[in-house]
Formats: structure tokens, sequence, C-alpha cells
């Protein structure tokens, strides 16, 4: 026999198999979601036993809502971000807001890392802090959610660029190679 060794590779514990399964089921729901069939809604009369199963299972895995969350609001539209940031009173905070040109305000402001129409980076300085809480939640859980458009009365600024940390969308994260979604 050959000097190879073979390493062996520790089978997870029962919370490592839940979470792999999870990740799995998502990846069976953005498949069917971008192969153009998968519905929350009720199941057409057409569709097959594994498009049923799949559509329950997407059913299952939705995510925990929030304010904002674009579910109840539908006159509103997503917004698709990149990633999201508190910019919260503390070390540097005036200075994060200079830099973002708004005035420091108690409560902080929430950082939406998006795109315009011409897939220019921006930073959205909005008040939607609970909807961003919402959001990081979820990201945390490797739920590629996102919101609704926030009012214009919530957006204090849009900076071009992304400007300050951020935490990454799952669905980004997995654009740029980092894991994710």
């Amino acid at each position: 026999m050959g000097g190879g060794h073979t390493v062996l590779v520790p089978e997870p514990g029962e919370q490592g198999y839940l979470r792999q399964v999870e990740l799995l089921a998502r990846d069976v729901v953005a498949a069917a979601h971008d192969e153009g069939w998968l519905t929350y809604a009720e199941d057409p009369a057409e569709a097959s036993g594994l498009q049923r199963r799949v559509n329950e299972l997407a059913r299952t895995l939705r995510h925990q809502h929030f304010e904002g969350d674009g579910c109840a609001e539908s006159d509103r539209p997503v917004l698709t971000l990149g990633g999201a940031a508190l910019l919260v009173p503390g070390a540097n905070y005036r200075a994060g807001c200079d830099l973002l040109g708004v005035e420091a305000r108690e409560e902080g402001w929430a950082l939406w890392y998006t795109w315009d129409n011409k897939d220019h980076a921006h930073t959205m300085v909005t008040a939607a802090l609970e909807t961003t809480r919402g959001l990081l939640d979820n990201w945390a859980q490797g739920r590629d959610v996102h919101p609704g458009q926030p009012a214009r009365s919530q957006i204090r600024a849009v900076r071009r660029g992304w400007i300050g940390p951020v935490t990454l969308s799952p669905g980004y994260a997995a654009t740029k190679g980092l894991g994710g979604w």
C-alpha cells in the first residue's frame, strides 16, 4: 500500500447536521425559484408531486418577519441590498455622521448598501432601524431576505459608494465567493 494518509472528517453534531439540512433545503427552494415555478401561494393544479413538496418546503422555510420586510406592504417594491449596518451612538459615531453628512441623533441610523439603475454602489442612510435589525437577524441565520423600499421620509441621505463597515447579505456574499446562501 502507498504511504498516503486518510484524513477522517468528524461527523457533524446534531446541530451541525440540522444546519446542513436547512442550507440544502434553501438551495432546493432557490433552484425552484430560479426555474420560475416556486410559489408560496396555493399550488397550481398542474404542479407535479415534487413541485408541491418543494413549494411546501419553501412555505415552511419562510424567514422571520420584521417591520418593513416587504411582506405586508405589497405597494412598496422590495429593495435588494448588498449589505447593511447600524450606526449608533458610541465611539466614532459623530465622525461617521459627519462623513455621511447627517446629523447625529439619539437613535442612530441604518445604512443600506445598494445600487442605482446604472449599478453604481450607494449607501442609503435611513431611519429604518427596526427593519435593519430584522434583516441582520435573518442574515445571521443565512436567510437572504430584503426589505421593502423605505418611505421617502425615512431616507436622510444617499451617498455614492459603500461607506463604513458592512454586513453582507447572504446572497451577495455568495456571489463574491464568501459563502452565504
